[in-house]
């Protein structure tokens, strides 16, 4: 199954350079649907001009994003410079803190295809 996620410059390049290989997300509806081996199309933010597919080698569920950026290093985020806090806030960014407890929190394992 093929997927579509949209993402600013940064997280875009990031991944499609390798030197992102986990994309963090809220684990919502639309994340529970994405299985091991599905594919995943990104598209450039914001006008989606720009794509790339990768495909789905882990899932790393967690409650929170404190927990997930505690359990993995912050180079896979391409974010190596950053402290936990650092990382939490700039989620906290796209992702109110009720999604968070409702939802829970999906970090994607992925490679480019």
């Amino acid at each position: 199954m093929e997927h579509q996620m949209k993402l600013f410059s940064a997280g875009f390049y990031g991944i499609k350079e390798g030197k992102q290989i986990i994309e963090v997300r809220l684990n919502d509806d639309k994340r529970r649907a994405i299985n091991l081996g599905d594919r995943i199309k990104f598209s450039l933010l914001p006008d989606l001009k720009e794509e790339f597919k990768t495909e789905v080698v882990g899932l790393l569920k967690y409650q929170s994003f404190r927990d997930l950026f505690s359990d993995i290093s912050l180079s896979h985020w391409n974010a190596s410079n950053w402290t936990i806090d650092q990382a939490v806030a700039q989620c906290y960014k796209y992702y109110p803190k009720e999604d968070e407890k409702k939802y829970g929190v999906l970090g994607i394992r992925i490679k480019t295809v």
